[in-house]
């Protein structure tokens, strides 16, 4: 499967700026903006080719600034304003019939770009996000764990798929000290979660799939059913022997947990 990464310019209603994001682009078909989490975009990088290979997908991965070593403009410095910054990408690339699908922060973008109403985007999946506050039930803060200590929360098998940091080089290190200061700018104040989103997502109007590993200790499935509950209509879907990363940890089972949904509902969107 080929892989193309180009740079995409978008001009924003901020004066002259513009930004530039880099997109990875896999597969021909039914468009989806498959957006990373805190880990970066080698996280869904394997998940991606496998939905472009197996299924008729066209998959895009966009990398959030300020991971993956890009640059983050100062005034980008929440998550809803990057969930607008990938709204106006499918603009400029004229996308429609968009399924979107974000793992972990990625989830919480994909939840803030379903609130706004754009017409180019059918369904939205979110996969273990965070963002929103529930009482007794706090994500776990990735700041200030250890790769094992993150990995043993984040996975049903952390020995298997935990990160070795005396394996990783130079260069490696250098990008995930960039990825933790990018969730630091992200998360804002409260710590991976906005107060106002729980209550916010009322108002989303597409159709929308939580799935959630049952392994999850990141965040929990109490706050994966609070995530479902807090969005009208929202189908839960339990992925089991799998934690909050399962596009790496148990991908067969998040394909079609994804495309099922992007299939069904695009073609609703299409007989409407």
């Amino acid at each position: 499967m080929t892989t193309t990464v180009r740079d995409v310019t978008l001009s924003l209603d901020r004066g002259d700026l513009d930004l530039t994001l880099t997109v990875d682009e896999r597969g021909e078909g039914r468009p989806i903006l498959l957006l990373h989490g805190g880990g970066g975009p080698l996280t869904v990088a394997s998940f991606a080719g496998l939905l472009a290979e197996q299924r008729p997908a066209r998959v895009l991965t966009p990398v959030h600034p300020g991971f993956h070593g890009t640059a983050r403009p100062d005034w980008l410095t929440d998550v809803p304003t990057l969930a607008q910054v990938y709204v106006r990408l499918l603009d400029a690339l004229g996308l429609d019939d968009v399924t979107v699908v974000g793992n972990s922060v990625g989830g919480w973008i994909a939840a803030e770009a379903a609130l706004l109403g754009s017409e180019r985007i059918s369904a939205a999946v979110l996969v273990d996000p965070v963002g929103i506050h529930v009482p007794g039930h706090p994500v776990a803060d990735p700041l200030s764990l250890t790769p094992a200590e993150l990995a043993r929360l984040a996975y049903h098998e952390p020995a298997k798929f935990g990160i070795d940091p005396a394996a990783l080089s130079e260069e490696q290190r250098a990008v995930m000290a960039g990825n933790r200061a990018a969730i630091a700018a992200y998360s804002g104040p409260h710590l991976m979660a906005d107060p106002t989103l729980r209550e916010r997502l009322a108002k989303v109007a597409l159709p929308t799939r939580v799935v959630w590993g049952e392994s999850d200790r990141v965040v929990d499935l109490d706050y994966g059913h609070a995530y479902a509950e807090a969005i009208p209509g929202a189908e839960f879907v339990l992925l089991h022997r799998t934690g909050h990363l399962p596009q790496i940890e148990t991908p067969e089972q998040l394909l079609p947990a994804v495309w099922d949904f992007a299939e069904a509902h695009a073609a609703g969107r299409q007989r409407r």
